[in-house]
This record gives C-alpha cells, sequence and structure tokens, in this order.
C-alpha cells in the first residue's frame, strides 16, 4: 500500500495584533498593556501559565511600542546602555534570572537605566515576582513594586478560535463536533495546541482522509503517553 509521506514542516506562529483572539481569558491583560502609557514607574509584569499566550502579548505590545524583545538567558553580558536607549523593552521569562547574581544585577541595572530615560518596560514571567526566588534585595524591591497584569489559561472561547484558526491556517475543515471534543480533552495550553493541529495534519495527510473526532481521539492519546 502506497502511503503520502507527511513532512513536519515548520509551522512560524502569528503573533500579530490581528492574530490576537480576546476573552475573557486574556482581556484584563490586554487592556493593560494597551495602557502602557499610564504605566506606574514605566512597568509591567505580564503573569501568566505556561501556555497561556504571554509571548504573543509581548510581540503584539513590542510592535506597537517599538520595544526591543529580549529574552532573560541573553542578559548576563548584555549591552544594558545599548538596551536603555531603545524606545522600550519586553523582557520575556524574567523569573529566569533569579539565582544568578550576574542576572539579577543586570536586571537591577537595566531596570534603573530604563526608568532614568523613562522608557517602557514591559517583563514576563509565569509567576508573580514574590515567587522568583530574587537573591539582590535591589533587584528585587523593583520587581515587587512593579504592577501586574494577569494572564489566565485560555478559556474555551479562545482556545476553540485559536484551534479554528490553525486549522485554518493549513488549509484544513473540521467539524465542530472535533473542536468540541479538543477543548473539553486537551491541556489548556496554546503550544499544545499548535502541537496537536500539527500532528492532526500529519496524519490526515498521511491517510489521505479528513479529519476525525476519533482522529484526534487517537492524537490526545497518544500525546498525553
Amino acid at each position: 500500500m502506497i502511503r503520502q509521506l507527511a513532512f513536519d514542516l515548520p509551522a512560524r506562529p502569528a503573533l500579530g495584533r490581528a492574530d490576537l483572539f480576546v476573552s475573557p481569558a486574556n482581556a484584563l491583560a490586554l487592556a493593560s498593556l494597551d495602557a502602557g502609557k499610564s504605566w506606574p514607574g514605566g512597568k509591567t509584569i505580564l503573569v501568566g501559565p505556561h501556555g497561556a499566550g504571554k509571548t504573543h502579548l509581548a510581540h503584539v505590545w513590542a510592535a506597537e511600542a517599538n520595544a526591543v524583545l529580549v529574552d532573560s538567558g541573553a542578559l548576563p553580558g548584555a549591552d544594558l546602555d545599548a538596551l536603555a536607549r531603545e524606545d522600550a523593552v519586553a523582557l520575556e521569562d524574567a523569573e529566569q534570572v533569579a539565582g544568578d547574581p550576574e542576572a539579577e544585577a543586570a536586571l537591577f541595572h537595566l531596570h534603573n537605566l530604563l526608568a532614568e530615560r523613562r522608557r517602557p518596560f514591559l517583563l514576563t514571567a509565569s509567576a508573580s515576582p514574590r515567587d522568583w526566588g530574587l537573591e539582590l534585595a535591589d533587584a528585587k524591591s523593583r520587581m515587587l513594586a512593579a504592577p501586574v497584569a494577569r494572564l489566565e489559561r485560555p478559556d474555551d472561547i479562545l482556545l476553540s478560535a485559536v484551534l479554528v484558526k490553525l486549522f485554518a491556517d493549513r488549509q484544513i475543515t473540521v467539524q465542530p463536533a472535533v473542536i468540541a471534543y479538543l477543548i473539553s480533552r486537551m491541556d489548556r495550553d496554546l503550544g499544545t495546541a499548535r502541537s496537536v493541529v500539527a500532528a492532526l495534519d500529519a496524519r490526515a495527510l498521511e491517510g489521505k482522509r479528513p479529519v476525525t473526532r476519533q482522529m484526534a481521539a487517537d492524537i490526545l492519546s497518544e500525546i498525553s503517553m
């Protein structure tokens, strides 16, 4: 039996404002980011669980604020003065600096430089700063003073919209029952949604058949193993 080969081609996630679905899970966080010009102290920490959409919101904000995006792992050794001369800065996974003296010191100095130059500073993290485990007292005090915008796990509305778009991006038509089945059983994680849709696309292409509820059940079972 000849089977069509299914290639696992990387799909670059769309992270613009037009690709952002708003639901009760992210509406308040988005409103906080949209009010960036009135942030107390010019900074805000976007807090939410893994897969809730922090990266997407950070990219939307960065595009509109002309901000540079920095991963926390790149903070030690970075040219902090140059960063602080940008229009704005977004630091992703900020909690990961905790326990690294050089990274914590860099966070403290970057914060101060941005504050002096009145540049907006957005940080993303999976937990509130009190739970990061920061050891540098000065850095900890600055983070504790920052307003927090909370992002909740994707709700049914958001997860459904994301799944429909992910399937549409791959030119796959699915029945509403398949979407309903997926959101009732899969992890509430946007990264998982991308993985599930990619796996269903490959399985459907390989078998030359449409995506069905049973296929969705099989893929979810395999992913959870």
